[in-house]
């Protein structure tokens, strides 16, 4: 069995990109495994029995453990590492904005850029995406607010909170939003690509 991590993901997928940053950023040595999820290939026997859920990106341990979840990776990959936050309050607090990042920033730009770009935009979902940019929005008059006096998301250091929300941020004109009324935003998405060891989103299409 190999001793590095193995991931399995989708390299266009916001998601799944989270965890190649942070393992350029701390360094960690990976074994990356592209499943093309619109082919069914996290449908599939094999896949489902290392996650029932059938989603990407998962992580693959060298002890034969699976862990799904994007963000639940990210703090298992920086666990001990100043991009998961120093003190308790600041772990916590990077932890707030990731699930921030989940409930209120990614069921609507993530997945407005899901039915953009990997469906092809179809008139039948064109109501899905009017319906998703109200929250898309407040979503990013949140990070707009809270980045007026702080150059990263939490504490006002880069940490995987920035990793999670850049993901998606960054690409969200994919997903038919507009970052021009977003100063705040453009300039710490700016911040977020000076940082050491970073790496671009493939731009497979």
């Amino acid at each position: 069995m190999s001793k590095k991590i193995e991931i399995y993901g989708d390299s266009i997928s916001g998601n799944c990109y989270k965890l190649q940053l942070a393992c350029a950023q701390l360094e960690i040595d990976y074994v990356w495994h592209e499943v093309d999820i619109l082919a069914g290939e996290s449908r599939t026997e094999q896949f489902l029995a290392m996650n029932p859920n059938g989603r990407v990106p998962l992580l693959a341990l060298p002890d034969g453990r699976f862990l799904s979840e994007s963000n639940a990776i990210l703090s298992y990959l920086a666990d001990g590492h100043e991009l998961e936050g120093g003190d308790r309050f600041e772990r916590a607090n990077v932890l707030r904005w990731m699930f921030f990042e989940q409930y209120s920033h990614e069921p609507y730009i993530a997945t407005s850029r899901f039915i953009i770009q990997y469906l092809g935009r179809p008139e039948d979902r064109e109501g899905d995406l009017e319906s998703r940019q109200g929250g898309g929005y407040m979503a990013l008059d949140v990070l707009e607010q809270e980045l007026t006096d702080n150059d990263f998301i939490a504490n006002d250091a880069y940490s995987i909170a920035d990793i999670a929300l850049y993901a998606y941020t960054h690409v969200a004109d994919e997903g038919g939003f507009d970052l021009g009324n977003y100063p705040q935003i453009r300039a710490w998405l700016a911040r977020v690509e000076k940082q050491a060891r970073f790496v671009p989103m493939s731009d497979r299409h």
